[in-house]
């Protein structure tokens, strides 16, 4: 209720300008939801609004422009779309798992030379590659190895992806990064 008193209180003269720093930060689903329309609606009338955020989807559905900051510099800013351009051409795939056989992601880069395999947290294993993927015979491979895929699904490029690209700081990084200030991803 704080949060929400803060954000009404800055804009009930209607700023043209609205600086707000984590605004969704440590909120319940519902509240932060409620603060993503408001600070949608209040753009789409017409306030420029400064949004601070560690929660990088939230940049992505919110922003028209992004400005990517490490330690403290500005590393590139740009428009949303001119980011999300930077993963054009990539194609991903997540493979979810019975059970993760050892070694099966070097496996599976030798055997399709096109694909890049990385292991998920958990039972899964994600893959990339310029051309497309093809579903059958990848859980064909995998469970001929002793695991049974249980799902497989399209992963659209997102602007997290831009940022690792951009920055070469990797998920786990920023994960822990991010744990360190109170926040999660």
């Amino acid at each position: 209720m704080k949060r929400k008193l803060t954000i009404a209180a800055g804009i009930v003269h209607s700023p043209p300008i609205l600086f707000l720093d984590e605004p969704t930060t440590g909120i319940d689903v519902a509240s932060a939801r409620q603060i993503r329309q408001l600070i949608y609606n209040l753009n789409s009338a017409g306030t420029t609004i400064f949004l601070t955020t560690h929660y990088i989807e939230e940049a992505e559905r919110l922003c028209q422009r992004i400005a990517f900051i490490v330690s403290g510099k500005i590393v590139c800013l740009d428009t949303t779309e001119n980011l999300m351009r930077l993963t054009e051409g990539r194609l991903a795939m997540e493979f979810a798992l019975s059970n993760y056989v050892e070694g099966l992601a070097e496996t599976i880069e030798k055997t399709f030379p096109e694909v890049n395999c990385s292991p998920s947290p958990g039972t899964t294993i994600k893959l990339e590659s310029k051309s497309p993927i093809l579903i059958g015979p990848i859980v064909k491979f995998i469970e001929n190895r002793g695991a049974e895929v249980f799902e497989a699904r399209r992963i659209r490029p997102s602007l997290e992806d831009v940022f690792v690209k951009i920055t070469g700081i990797e998920a786990n990084a920023m994960k822990g990064e991010n744990e360190k200030w109170g926040g999660s991803i």
